[in-house]
């Protein structure tokens, strides 16, 4: 009998926000949705604080739940191909977020050893594909909402968040054929214990507290990010790479306000 040669199919899921990149994938943002009108000087202060508390020190399901529900609320009734043109007019000079280093080192070496390399992650498609095909990514996932006639109407089709991220796992490894045992994930939250648990090889990326716990109960390794540089010097732009999205939402663009504290401070009355 002839010997086929089928190698196995595997990737490596990647969470976005703190494990990626060193602060929200959407951080920049707020001021481009500030200037043309989407949001106004209340909503910023408003929202600062959380995304402070989030940056700092994470966020739980009912925090995350909270915060969903505000966002929708607040994003209902944007002009989608609004929200598309102010994303794209600043992507290449606000976004350009900083990669941790050690991040790209990890997704080079991923890709290098034929693994597809796969962004999950809770924020919207307007934000999540561009960043996720600057880093060469195979495959972007993102949360969805509805949208009716042009506009946002606050609905979620699919929220890509806790059970959301396993689930879309589980269907693009048996749409790619990927085997599981042998796939990898990193995250930094506890939140994404499904999304870690989904694989044969998880791994915690500067987790949080309660995160950390369960990777030393289990076993799971816990790696350090501390480098981060700019996106467009780290990593050169992919040629032509696939990407394959679930359709996503621009509310995500602001990811729970999405300020640091200067932001803060520059807005302020």
């Amino acid at each position: 009998m002839v010997p086929t040669d089928n190698p196995v199919r595997t990737a490596a899921f990647f969470d976005l926000d703190k494990t990626v990149i060193a602060k929200s994938s959407t951080l920049a943002f707020s001021k481009p949705f500030f200037d043309q009108g989407l949001i106004n000087r209340r909503t910023v202060l408003k929202s600062a604080y959380a995304q402070f508390l989030f940056l700092m020190s994470g966020a739980d399901h009912d925090q995350m739940d909270r915060m969903r529900s505000y966002l929708t609320n607040m994003c209902t009734g944007w002009d989608v191909e609004q929200v598309k043109s102010i994303v794209g007019e600043t992507l290449h000079d606000i976004v350009n977020p900083l990669v941790f280093a050690e991040a790209a080192e990890l997704i080079a070496d991923h890709k290098l050893c034929g693994r597809d390399v796969v962004v999950v992650s809770a924020s919207g498609e307007e934000i999540v594909a561009p960043i996720a095909r600057a880093l060469g990514a195979t495959h972007a996932m993102a949360t969805r909402m509805v949208v009716d006639d042009g506009r946002y109407t606050g609905d979620i089709a699919f929220y890509c968040f806790g059970e959301g991220k396993a689930e879309a796992i589980r269907e693009l490894a048996a749409r790619e054929g990927y085997a599981l045992e042998h796939c990898y994930a990193y995250s930094d939250s506890v939140t994404d214990m499904p999304m870690l648990e989904a694989v044969g090889h998880p791994t915690v990326v500067n987790p949080d507290r309660t995160l950390r716990k369960e990777a030393a109960a289990r076993g799971w390794p816990v790696l350090t990010f501390s480098r981060p540089v700019s996106l467009r010097d780290r990593i050169p732009a992919p040629s032509g790479a696939a990407m394959a999205t679930t359709a996503a939402v621009g509310f995500s663009a602001l990811a729970a306000g999405a300020l640091t504290y200067s932001l803060l401070r520059r807005f302020a009355f």
